[in-house]
């Protein structure tokens, strides 16, 4: 029994994400960069994670090219920087004020965390290349996250009673 891809879109749009920027640079150094909600840990020892990136993006060559990328986790105020790395094409990134990481990778300013990764592994399945980065420096700033669930932005609101119940909620 297959799933066409609109009730698969629709099914998995239940599950809320993070929103994130990923981003790398070719082997001129040109900076490459999108949108992906598709983020997760994979191991805390040693400290990995994965991305997964549409083939057709550009950032897949820089990441083989570079080796390299970086994660920045996007605060509730950045949906304007997720629909700009959203966008196709490269003038998305012309202008944009990036921060250099220690490891030279482009990261967002004013985002929520920042990864630095090299590349362990990438496996092609279906229509994406999974990114397996080997964690080499991180940072994480106090605020809310930029949330995606349904096919839209949701922001995160503080629970009245989150003192008792331990936090925010949808």
């Amino acid at each position: 029994m297959s799933v066409d891809a609109a009730s698969f879109r629709r099914t998995l749009g239940q599950f809320a994400s993070g929103v994130t920027v990923v981003t790398t640079r070719d082997a001129s150094g040109q900076t490459l960069g999108l949108t992906v909600s598709a983020f997760c840990a994979v191991s805390l020892e040693p400290p990995l994670v994965l991305v997964c990136i549409d083939h057709r993006s550009e950032a897949n060559r820089g990441l083989r090219e570079s080796g390299l990328f970086a994660v920045s986790v996007l605060a509730d105020d950045q949906e304007d920087v997720s629909r700009r790395f959203a966008a196709p094409g490269a003038h998305k990134l012309a202008g944009f004020p990036f921060l250099d990481s220690r490891l030279g990778l482009p990261l967002v300013p004013g985002a929520l965390a920042h990864v630095e990764c090299r590349v362990r592994s990438f496996h092609d399945e279906g229509d994406h290349a999974v990114w397996v980065g080997e964690v080499r420096g991180a940072a994480a700033h106090p605020g809310r996250p930029l949330v995606h669930h349904g096919g839209g932005y949701r922001r995160l609101v503080p629970d009245e009673d989150a003192g008792k119940a331990g936090g925010d909620r949808l």
